[in-house]
């Protein structure tokens, strides 16, 4: 197989930057679990989306008689929490479902519940913090009733998210503790530094010359609950 080359995200050719990371779903992650693994990455552009819409209901806000302060906020955290919120959660899943990561499942529950925390504080919206959400959104209906109904947009996104992201983090759980995972697994793989070498890992890409595979699991990976219900 042709050596695997980065395409995510997907930049412009003209820029001199390139793509960080490998991104194929179909490809990488097992059969079994691709539909999870793909509603956990709608889930992350449902979030970058909502924090779009953050800056436009900020704006609003603004425009209404609010501090522009709430609109620097709101631009840090979309340049800030979309990237950030890739990189250090669903990256983890998505290595934890390719090669059986104990370690890696543990690194998204730690990150996604902090992120599930900050969904929440922003949901909450307490002014000053850059968000819309319920507590700014309902005090500024008395001041600028079509600047709260553009911030009310994205309150119930931000709701919505933040339930979404709830839900993700218990049937993750569930389904790692129902295939027999465990911290105990994971400190063997951070004391062993087998979560380092996934590359030795996924040898169908380097071992297969004929045709396109899915890639060689290990041969101890759990059989994980079905989650087609899902």
């Amino acid at each position: 197989m042709a050596e695997r080359v980065n395409n995510f995200p997907p930049l412009p050719k003209l820029l001199r930057l390139k793509p960080c990371f490998y991104h194929n779903i179909e490809e990488e992650i097992p059969a079994p679990h691709q539909q999870l693994v793909r509603k956990v990455y709608i889930l992350w552009m449902m979030y970058s989306g909502t924090l779009c819409m953050n800056v436009i209901s900020c704006i609003a806000w603004w425009a209404g008689g609010g501090s522009a302060i709430n609109f620097g906020l709101s631009l840090l955290w979309l340049l800030l929490s979309s990237p950030c919120s890739y990189t250090c959660w669903f990256r983890p899943l998505y290595k934890a479902f390719r090669a059986d990561s104990s370690f890696n499942f543990m690194a998204f529950f730690f990150v996604f519940f902090l992120q599930c925390v900050l969904a929440l504080i922003q949901t909450i919206g307490i002014p000053g913090w850059g968000t819309c959400g319920w507590m700014a959104t309902v005090v500024f209906f008395s001041y600028n009733v079509g600047s709260a109904i553009v911030m009310l947009i994205t309150t119930l996104l931000l709701t919505l998210v933040t339930v979404l992201m709830a839900l993700v983090l218990v049937r993750v759980h569930r389904l790692y503790r129902g295939g027999g995972g465990s911290l105990e697994r994971a400190q063997e793989e951070w004391s062993t530094g087998v979560w380092k070498s996934a590359p030795l890992r996924d040898t169908g890409f380097n071992t297969v010359a004929q045709g396109p595979s899915l890639p060689q699991y290990p041969a101890a990976v759990p059989s994980y609950p079905d989650d087609s219900k899902w």
